[in-house]
């Protein structure tokens, strides 16, 4: 059954006060005409009940003829605040930004955050929201995880369908997704799960093989046959395979821009109510697929930007590829076996 306006509301305030908003706090709510209307009215009124002093950002949309969908991450980096002053300065006052629009990969975001706002995005269905409610031990369970990360050199990569991959790691920093922003500067997005860094540069080797059932975001399709990605120097060098390799080197190389074969985030999910079925189950139009990018036990890797950590690719094309039944070894300690999390995350507690 659907999500009542009334239960949205008192998720919104859930997640506001684990954002640590009260009534010394100002909350701006980001919105555009695309924004789902009910989430920004229950951001508004949550925030309002928790005394916060409230305000809306509504910008104009703004489109880019490379789009081949609407999807909110088909392209990235130009939004509607790009080149608006004055508004990211509005943004920029107030100490927490409920973002309903999509800022993410945008320069605008890094400069608010930088100002020590702190951002929120929820732009996916009110249902999702509500299977993927944050808690405190979500942020302890994957902050657990990224002290593991932070501390490894490398992470490697295989699985018995023929990935075998390995990326040095310390040249950018390890970000967590735990849904909800509660220090000055975060950023977070509700709902996630899980946790990721980038490869150093021109530091990533070896084969990564989609198998069936993976999946390929902003398309939000299951792969259907295997596609092999030969990795070289940090970059997708060959893609080969049958009708999905085909559609997914057809996406890429449109963009006319080689960086978006570079390797960007690299992570594993960590939520446990995230589904890897739910892909299947939603309206394209209704989602952005986060629980394919946060489901417990994926190898989640990404292709194109990684300005957000200061690195220096700008480029429109960013996939994101949620892998099932991968191994995940960070130095020698082994977080992921064939798709199921291990020790250290689930000790914790």
């Amino acid at each position: 059954m659907p999500v009542s306006d009334m239960e949205l509301t008192q998720m919104f305030e859930h997640v506001l006060k684990l954002s640590k908003v009260d009534e010394t706090q100002s909350v701006a709510v980001l919105k555009s005409h695309y924004s789902n209307q009910r989430i920004v009215s229950a951001a508004m009124d949550a925030a309002q009940r928790l005394g916060a002093r409230v305000y809306g950002i509504e910008l104009p949309a703004s489109h880019d003829t490379r789009a081949a969908s609407n999807d909110l991450t088909a392209i990235v980096g130009k939004t509607p605040l790009t080149g608006n002053v004055a508004a990211k300065e509005a943004l920029m006052a107030a100490d927490l930004v409920v973002d309903t629009m999509m800022l993410l990969h945008s320069p605008e975001q890094s400069d608010i955050l930088a100002s020590g706002t702190r951002m929120l995005l929820a732009v996916e269905p009110p249902e999702m929201l509500a299977r993927m409610l944050p808690t405190e031990e979500d942020k302890v369970r994957i902050n657990a995880a990224a002290e593991v990360f932070k501390a490894a050199s490398s992470i490697r990569v295989t699985s018995a369908a023929g990935t075998d991959f390995i990326a040095k790691l310390g040249q950018y920093p390890v970000m967590t997704e735990y849904g909800f922003a509660d220090e000055p500067g975060r950023w977070d997005h509700w709902p996630s799960g899980f946790l990721f860094s980038w490869p150093n540069e021109g530091a990533a080797e070896g084969t990564i093989v989609l198998d069936v059932g993976d999946i390929l975001l902003p398309f939000k399709t299951y792969v259907q046959s295997p596609v092999t990605l030969e990795i070289r120097e940090g970059y997708i060098r060959k893609i080969h395979g049958g009708f999905d390799a085909d559609y997914l080197e057809s996406y890429m190389t449109q963009f006319k821009d080689p960086e978006v074969y570079a390797l960007s985030h690299l992570g594993w999910g960590l939520q446990p109510r995230a589904q890897w079925a739910a892909i299947g189950l939603n309206n394209k139009d209704d989602s952005i697929g986060m629980d394919a990018r946060a489901f417990e036990g994926n190898f989640l890797f990404s292709t194109g930007s990684n300005t957000e950590v200061g690195g220096p690719r700008n480029t429109p094309c960013h996939m994101d590829i949620p892998m099932r039944r991968c191994t995940v070894t960070l130095d020698e300690l082994p977080v992921v076996i064939e798709g199921r999390v291990v020790a250290p995350e689930h000790s914790v507690g």
